[in-house]
Order: structure tokens, then sequence, then C-alpha cells
């Protein structure tokens, strides 16, 4: 019973595929409502029909621009009518429009990289916080990454948001506690995803994973599934302020 999510209602960005669907789809099939959201209207209706279909929980798709937050705003009221006061809150949604150098990224591309990958979910926080204190519990999780604990000549200020996104959530957790909210950070290494085919594509990732990674896999969506579970329901009651990384072993010393 204890990760049971009956009568929860989650509100998940970036949900539409990769690791926000498999998190989705977890949490329906405990018993949760869950909101779908990211950019494209019609990849989120077929997300939620794929949800629907299985007869667990009930998904509802609502398209929102993470990185305006007019629109985090209209996603959160709407959810509250369809669905109505939100349990749980994972914000997935992410972008990384540059590689190279961070000292030669143009200020645009470095101001969308901070905007989406860490304010919107400070935005998120802020508008849906008062539904769980309200109730005087809820859990919010944020998806960082690895990339926040190295540095990088190629994904550093992607690997800089991940981090200060990581500070956010401890400060939310510490800001929350008090009202029984949790916040906790989850660090994913290299998944198998669209959003990462670039470096999963790369010629020299096969040796990387025969030398650096001790399950001798890449991650997969479906990998994520428990732990959006576990960090849900009342199975992890006290944990908050976390970072947990769930990588095959390649970062185990950080």
């Amino acid at each position: 019973m204890m990760f049971d999510l009956t009568g929860r209602v989650a509100l998940l960005t970036g949900a539409s595929r990769g690791m926000g669907l498999a998190m989705a789809e977890a949490l329906a099939e405990h018993g949760a409502t869950v909101i779908l959201s990211s950019r494209t209207q019609a990849d989120l209706d077929r997300a939620a029909e794929g949800i629907n279909s299985k007869g667990a929980g009930r998904a509802i798709p609502i398209a929102a621009n993470a990185g305006k937050k007019e629109d985090l705003a209209r996603l959160v009221a709407r959810s509250r009518e369809e669905a109505g006061p939100i349990d749980i809150l994972i914000g997935n949604a992410g972008v990384n429009p540059y590689f190279g150098p961070t000292t030669a990224i143009p200020d645009e591309s470095y101001e969308k990289t901070m905007q989406v990958n860490v304010q919107s979910n400070l935005w998120l926080a802020q508008q849906v916080a008062a539904d769980m204190i309200a109730k005087g519990k809820g859990s919010m999780m944020f998806t960082s990454s690895i990339g926040a604990f190295k540095p990088s000549t190629t994904l550093g200020t992607y690997g800089m948001s991940k981090l200060a996104l990581i500070g956010l959530v401890r400060n939310l957790a510490a800001e929350f506690g008090p009202n029984g909210v949790r916040v906790n950070a989850i660090c994913p290494g290299l998944v198998r995803t669209e959003f990462a085919r670039k470096l999963w594509e790369d010629p020299g990732v096969e040796e990387r994973v025969s030398n650096d990674i001790p399950l001798r896999r890449l991650g997969e969506p479906e990998d994520f599934k428990g732990l959006a579970v576990y960090l849900a329901s009342d199975a992890s009651q006290y944990m908050t302020g976390q970072a947990l990384t769930v990588c095959g072993g390649s970062n185990m010393w950080t």
C-alpha cells in the first residue's frame, strides 16, 4: 500500500515521450491521475491515449511551453480544473541548444538553457506549492543530470544549469519541508532517449559502456519508472533535498 497513488494528481512536464512518458505511465499504473505536458498537443494526445487504453490511472494531455511563465500558469490552472489539486510534480522538461565551450556560448543560448532548465522549475514549484501545503504533504521531483557533477568542454553550460537545479531543489526542500512537502532531484546518466540521441549515437559510446559503466549498458526510459513511483509515494516520506544518480554505476562516487 505504501506505493499506492490512487486519488493523487501528478503534473509532469516533458512528458510526451522518453523518460517523462515512462514516469507518467508508472504513476498511472499505481493509480494516479497524470497531467501530461510538453509543447506539442498531438504528441501528448498519443501519449495520453496509450496510458488511458491500459485502464489504470487517467491521463490528461495539456500542451504548454515550459520556458514561458504564462504558459505554465495556464497549465497549472487547467490541471486543477481537469483533475483537482496537485499532489505530485515532475519537472522533466529541459533543453540543450548549444554544444561547445561555455566561453563561446551566445547570450541567447545561455539564457534559454538557464530559463528552461532552472527558472521554469522554480515557476512550477511556486505555482503548485499551495496545493501541497494545504494538504500538509506532497512531492516534487526535477530531472537534473550527472553532468552536474563534472565539467565538460562541449556540454558545460548544460551541466551548469543542472547543478543550479540541484541547488534549487535543496533550497525548495528546506523552505517547503516544514509544510510536509518533499523535493528531490533525479540525475540520469546517458539514457537512450531522443533528447540524448547525439550522445548515444556517438562512435565512442560502445567503448564507454564497456569500460566505464559497471552495469554495461546505457539507461532506458523504463529505468526511471520505479524511482518516480518511489519518490511520489509514501514509501519515500522521509526523503527530501536529495540528488539521486541513476547511471548504471558510472558516477557512483558522486
